[in-house]
Order: structure tokens, then sequence, then C-alpha cells
């Protein structure tokens, strides 16, 4: 899964989302779990879209802890596809997080992190598309577009509209994307060197896959059983291996510390009926709330984002790129590649980002204002190095370089 966000000006954003619907949210200052008052201003409620507004997208909206009026906002939508923007909000880069332990039965903990974007902006969790984390339809024949690839594409429309005459103004500043899904054979077909460059596969077997396959690894030709054969045999290679994060393997499913089942914790907090109550959750609207809903219908009618972004370039949108390098899903060889292929010339040459003396990631930036960054050691969301991630964001954002 991949995340994404915008960077808006609060003013402009918040008046016409937030203060439009102040009747459908309420401020919270008790979540069920959490100890005490909560350090930080949250709002959560419903947004209504679409003819009637018969879709309602669930959303948190939690001001920032420095100067948010002056401060920007940031639209953040977590990928899956169909996972809640609740998982960015707990996992990656919130200013609270789940206490990591043994689940007993009772609501589970949550506890204040120390490396919140929140720190320094506004951030709006946006549960979309519609069947994701709270949100809902009235109208039960509603097909949605597959949110891992709409930012480029959103970002685009924001700014076709901003062109329009008498039409109310977004101040766009710019977008993030991590460990980004831009083209599905293009991101797949990204796995073979990565994986090689990894010691994750020999060289036989990625010089045959190279020869027999011609770089078209997932979608090759059925009659090419050459290729097919050599594919199977990395799937094996590769099958103990977990792909968000390659320097994890299965693990124990009955301990807490398995990263995936830090997951299910969310689970059990958001069905709890406290919690949900706290929320102002419309009942019956969500019989079971799910992390990421693997079930929903989307319209995959977004076949590659690499248009999107040429488009935005040419605008001269900034936009930050960022990748853990070692994740398996998105490898950072995809991005760096379709990167290139935009044409556009360096501005400033590949070198390492550093926090004090240590060497975090690596970067390079581009004359379309695209900046592309590493994060070494970091993995398919935030929350494998969520210190070293919100630097490198906190850097981008104030216009500092990295």
């Amino acid at each position: 899964m991949g995340s994404w966000i915008f960077k808006l000006l609060l003013p402009t954003l918040v008046l016409v989302l937030l203060i439009h619907h102040a009747g459908s949210s309420s401020i919270i200052r008790y979540l069920p779990g959490f100890e005490g008052l909560l350090p930080f201003e949250l709002e959560a409620g419903y947004l209504g879209v679409g003819e009637a507004e018969q879709d309602q997208m669930f959303y948190y909206f939690i001001k920032s802890e420095n100067k948010p009026e002056e401060d920007p906002l940031l639209l953040w939508l977590t990928g899956g596809p169909g996972c809640s923007s609740f998982s960015g909000l707990a996992y990656e880069n919130g200013p609270i997080t789940f206490k990591v332990e043994a689940y007993n039965g009772t609501i589970p903990s949550l506890v204040s992190t120390t490396y919140s974007w929140t720190k320094v902006a506004n951030i709006i969790y946006l549960d979309a598309p519609v069947g994701a984390g709270f949100s809902y339809t009235k109208n039960p024949c509603t097909g949605n577009s597959y949110s891992g690839k709409v930012v480029p594409a959103i970002v685009q429309e924001i700014s076709n509209g901003n062109c329009i005459c008498c039409k109310p103004q977004i101040n766009l500043q710019g977008y993030v994307l991590g460990n980004p899904l831009t083209d599905l054979d293009f991101d797949r077909n990204a796995r073979i060197p990565f994986a090689h460059g990894m010691a994750l596969i020999s060289d036989e077997l990625y010089e045959s896959l190279t020869r027999s396959c011609g770089g078209n690894y997932f979608n090759a030709d059925p009659l090419n059983t050459e290729c097919v054969k050599e594919v199977e045999e990395f799937k094996k290679c590769i099958s103990r291996i977990y792909p968000a994060f390659i320097p994890l393997s299965e693990c124990d499913e009955t301990s807490p510390d398995c990263y995936t089942n830090r997951f299910l914790l969310s689970e059990y907090w958001a069905n709890n009926e406290t919690v949900r109550r706290a929320l102002k959750v419309v009942e019956g609207t969500r019989e079971k709330w799910q992390r990421c809903d693997e079930d929903l219908l989307y319209n995959r009618d977004i076949k590659t984002t690499i248009p999107y972004h040429m488009n935005n370039s040419i605008k001269g949108i900034p936009s930050l790129i960022f990748c853990g390098d070692q994740d398996m899903q998105i490898p950072f060889i995809s991005p760096r590649a379709w990167i290139k292929s935009l044409n556009y010339s360096v501005t400033e040459k590949w070198r390492p980002w550093m926090i004090q003396d240590k060497v975090a990631g690596y970067t390079t930036t581009y004359a379309n204002k695209m900046t592309f960054a590493t994060v070494k050691g970091g993995g398919h969301t935030l929350g494998y190095k969520p210190d070293d991630s919100s630097i490198l964001f906190k850097r981008w954002i104030s216009g500092q370089p990295l």
C-alpha cells in the first residue's frame, strides 16, 4: 500500500470542506484507549459528495500542533486499494499509534508519537474511495476508481479547475507520493532486477529471466514456456520473504511483534461500540470496519499515471516522490525509471541525505521541481522508518534541502 498527500493552504480547503459540513462533524477530546485528554485537536465526521450527497466520505481532521492558521493543509489518501486513512494516522505519520501488545479482549491502547507530521501541518485523513473505512454510500450501485493511482489525476484536476474563470481557487502547492503505484506492469516488472540486486535470486536465474522474458516478466505470452517457468522459479525464491519489507520473513502469527498482526489492533479498536460512538459513526452504515477492504469494487480506469505526472510537471507543480529501499512491492527502481522517462534535466545530482552524521537515504532533484528520495532501511509504508520519514517530509515542506 502506498500513501499520498497534497500540500494545500489551510484557509482555502478547510473553509470549503470542513466549515461547510460542520453539521456532520464533531470535535473529539477523548478517544477510547487513550489515557486522558487528547494532546491535539481532532475533528471527525462525514463529507457528502455526488448527486444529493449520496456518497458520505468519513474523515479525521487534525490541526497542526504548530501554527494551524499558517501551516499547510495536507489531504492524506491511503492506498491498498480500499484501505482506511486511519491506517496512515495510526501506523505511519499521525500523533497517536497503538501500543504493541497482545490483544486481551479489551480496547487496544493508544499512545502518543514523536514523529507526527501534524507537528508542522494540518492533515485531513480521508477514507476514500466510498466503502473504505467508515465511508459509505446511499446508492448500492456505486462504483469507484482505484485509489492507488488517483493523486496525480486529482492534482491535474485541481490545477485545471484553477484556470476556470469565476471559480474558487485552491492554493495547490505540491504533492507527495510514497512508494507509489504508477503503472502495474511497469512496477511489477521492477521486482526482478530489485530482487537480483538484493541477492534474493541468483545471477543465473536473473540472466535466464532477462533472456527469456525480455523485461516483460508478469504479463508474458503463455506460449513462452521458458519465461513462465523462470518466473515460477523466481516466485519460489521469494515466497518466504515479506515483500513490503524484505528484511522480514514469515512470522509467528500469535506474536504481537509480528508486523502484520499489529494491524489487527486497529480492527479491534474501530469495531468497538464505544469507539464508534466517540467518532459519531452513523449506525448501520458499516457492519464491520476493515483496515483494508479487498472486496471493494473499482473502476480501474487509470492504467498509468505517467501522463498526469508529465502534465503536472509542465505546470511547475512541485512534488516529492520517496521510497523505502527495502520495499519489493513497489521497488525504488520503478519510480526512478519513470521519473527519468519524463526527460527533465537533473538540477541536483544524486547524493546522500543526512540525519546528523548518518546517511538516511539518497536523493536527487529535477528541473520540473520533482524530488526523488529513498529512505534507507524503509519499507512500503512510513511505519518502518517513521522518524526518518518525518524529517524528510518536514524538510521538503518547509523548502529546506533534504
